[in-house]
C-alpha cells in the first residue's frame, strides 16, 4: 500500500469520528513514518512497509475510539512550539491562543515583568509567554505531580528552564510573591457538559470546574489573586463562552475598581475574561 492509498483508507474510517479526518490521518502517518507532513505528501507514490502500516493501523484504530492525536504522537503544536503531550495534561486548545495574546499585550518587549500561570498543565502558556518574552521572569504552578513533570520537560525541550520556575500546590498559594500579570486557564466545564471523548479521555481535574455552573475552581482562584497581583497588574482567564458574565461577576467582587472586560476568542465566542487594576 503506498502513503497516498494508506491515508485515503485512514480518513475514511476516522470520518465519523473527526471532522478533520484527513488532517489526522496525515498527522499520525508522519509520526509513524518520522517524517514531516509536506514530506509525507510529496512522498504519496512510495510503499508503507509492513510493520509501519500495522503500526499506522493501531493508531488509526484508538483514535477511532476517541484517544487524542496528542496522545497518540506525544505532541501537539501551540503558539508556533511543539509541546510534549501525555494523558496526564489536557490537550491545549487554539483558543488558549487567544489568552496568550492578550498576556503578551501586557507585557511589553524590552521591559523586565513577572508572570504567573496558574493551572499550567503541560506549560503551554508559560513556556509561548517565556519563548516571546525573552526578559520575562515566569512562575507556572500545578497542583498535579504528573503534568508539573510534563511541563518540566517542555521547558526543557525549549531551553526555559532557566526563566521558568515551577511550584507544586493549588492555584495561587505556591507563588513567593505578587506579580504583574497572572493567567489563569482553569478547570471550567459544568458537569455533564464536556464531550465523551473529553471525559473519557483527558485529565477530569483539568477539565470540570465545580459547581452547579462550572465555575467553583475560578471562584476559588479569584478570592486570592488580589494579594498575588501588583498594583496596575492584570489578570487573564480563560471561560466557557458561556461563563464571561458570571465570571465577571466574581472578578468584580475580587477587585472592587478595576476594569474588567470579557473578549472574544479566535472563534468569536466570549472566552477571554481580563481584569486590570490601577496603579
Amino acid at each position: 500500500m503506498t502513503i497516498d492509498e494508506a491515508l485515503r483508507q485512514a480518513a475514511r474510517r476516522l470520518s465519523p469520528y473527526s471532522s478533520t479526518p484527513r488532517l489526522e490521518a496525515e498527522v499520525l502517518l508522519a509520526h509513524v513514518l518520522g517524517m514531516g507532513r509536506a514530506s509525507l505528501l510529496a512522498r504519496g507514490r512510495e510503499p508503507v512497509a509492513g510493520a509501519e502500516q500495522t503500526a499506522y493501523d493501531a493508531l488509526v484504530a484508538r483514535r477511532e475510539q476517541g484517544e487524542p492525536v496528542a496522545y497518540l504522537t506525544g505532541h501537539k503544536e501551540f503558539y508556533g512550539l511543539d509541546l510534549i503531550m501525555t494523558p496526564d495534561v489536557l490537550v491545549p486548545r487554539p483558543e488558549t491562543e487567544s489568552l496568550v495574546d492578550v498576556c503578551l499585550s501586557f507585557l511589553p518587549k524590552g521591559q523586565t515583568w513577572q508572570f504567573a500561570d496558574i493551572g499550567t498543565g503541560s506549560g503551554a502558556i508559560a513556556v509561548a509567554v517565556a519563548a516571546n518574552r525573552p526578559l520575562v521572569r515566569v512562575y507556572a504552578t500545578e497542583i498535579s505531580p504528573g503534568a508539573l513533570d510534563v511541563a518540566r520537560r517542555n521547558c526543557e525541550q525549549h531551553r526555559l528552564a532557566d526563566r521558568v520556575t515551577l511550584l507544586q500546590g493549588n492555584l495561587l498559594d505556591p507563588l513567593p510573591g505578587p506579580v504583574d500579570v497572572i493567567a489563569a486557564n482553569l478547570p471550567y466545564v459544568p458537569p455533564g457538559e464536556a464531550s465523551p471523548d473529553v471525559a473519557t479521555w483527558e485529565p477530569n481535574v483539568a477539565v470540570f470546574g465545580g459547581g452547579d455552573d462550572g465555575t467553583a475552581t475560578i471562584s476559588e482562584f479569584l478570592k486570592k489573586a488580589p494579594r498575588y497581583l501588583l498594583p496596575g497588574g492584570s489578570v487573564v482567564m480563560e471561560t466557557a463562552h458561556s461563563q464571561g458574565k458570571a465570571v465577571s461577576e466574581l472578578a468584580r467582587t475580587s477587585f472592587p475598581g478595576a476594569h474588567v472586560e470579557v473578549q472574544k476568542d479566535l472563534a468569536g465566542y466570549d472566552r477571554i475574561v481580563i481584569i486590570r487594576t490601577a496603579l
